[in-house]
């Protein structure tokens, strides 16, 4: 499971220009399963996105095309763990440790 956390890199006039293309390629990534929540940082200064992949390489791969990071309005911080305790509404997605 992954952590993706967006800090703006520019105005936030400059990113609610792109925040339509934002929300279909969130709206994407939920449709595909990559995503099990999403929101905006208090006070607003980027996001936090909880996400599902098989690997970092993937995760890299789809921030890459949020269309923030293609307008150069973001950066992300991606933080990988073992989701080894959840909520029991969220079993499925329980993880073993690594060997």
């Amino acid at each position: 499971m992954f952590i993706l956390e967006l800090t703006y890199t520019a105005p936030v006039a400059a990113v609610d220009e792109h925040l339509a293309a934002h929300v279909a390629w969130l709206d994407a990534q939920y449709e595909a399963g990559v995503f099990i929540a999403s929101g905006r940082k208090n006070p607003r200064d980027g996001g936090v996105i909880i996400a599902v992949a098989d690997d970092r390489a993937r995760i890299e791969e789809i921030t890459a095309a949020d269309p923030f990071t293609v307008a150069g309005v973001c950066a992300y911080r991606v933080t990988e763990f073992f989701a080894t305790k959840t909520a029991p509404e969220l079993a499925a997605y329980r993880e073993q440790l690594p060997a």
